[in-house]
């Protein structure tokens, strides 16, 4: 599959051919990059939000007036769920949000991905990433040329540091390892960016989950 290689300035670019990019048809993985994509989701969660029930709430151990001759509606506590102060019936507890994906949904799910922001022209690639001055106007020029617009994530194998610390301060950029690239990443951003040491790295993952 032809892909757009630009320059490390994102000055210029020539289509270079790379193999190792799977190709589908009809809805075949879908499937996999929704559950997927819920799975890191859920697996993000805490899960520690949490009340008490009216045995936890402190006090409430004396009857707050008589049984009868008040006019009042009976009432043996004061941490009932009745009363401002009381328990909480059927509120959240902690609990665990956490879902298993077996790794061929995974590999399936990735190479599915990939293949869709390859076909909508979402993806491009650099030869490489340089930051030479190390100064963020460098890295936001590059931007300014291949992806002027929407949150943009970039993909090395694996960042120089004068990189990542001189993309760090552009709000729409975000920075992330080859090794690291999953679904969600390739679902959530407007453009990737990856540099051709990234994508084999990348294509490489793929093929290995064969």
């Amino acid at each position: 599959m032809k892909l757009k290689v630009y320059t490390f300035d994102g000055s210029q670019s020539v289509e270079k051919e790379f193999d190792g990019i799977e190709t589908f048809e009809g809805d075949k993985g879908l499937q996999a990059v929704k559950q997927v994509v819920v799975a890191h989701r859920a697996n993000a969660r805490q899960g520690t939000r949490s009340t008490k029930t009216r045995g936890e709430v402190r006090g409430g151990g004396k009857k707050p007036f008589k049984q009868k001759g008040t006019g009042r509606a009976r009432a043996g506590s004061t941490r009932s769920p009745l009363w401002s102060g009381g328990g909480v019936v059927f509120g959240p507890r902690p609990r665990d949000f956490s879902q298993k994906i077996n790794e061929k949904v995974k590999s399936l799910a990735l190479k599915r991905a990939f293949f869709d922001r390859v076909i909508a022209g979402e993806i491009e690639i650099i030869e490489r990433f340089e930051a030479a001055p190390a100064k963020t106007k460098v890295i936001s020029q590059l931007m300014g040329r291949i992806a002027p617009e929407g949150k943009v994530l970039i993909v090395d194998a694996p960042f120089a540091q004068d990189v990542r610390q001189a993309a760090r301060n552009i709000e729409r950029l975000t920075t992330q390892d080859a090794a690291m690239l999953n679904t969600l990443d390739l679902c959530q951003y407007r453009k990737l960016i990856l540099s051709e040491k990234a994508l084999e790295n990348v294509l490489a993952r793929m093929k290995g989950g064969n």
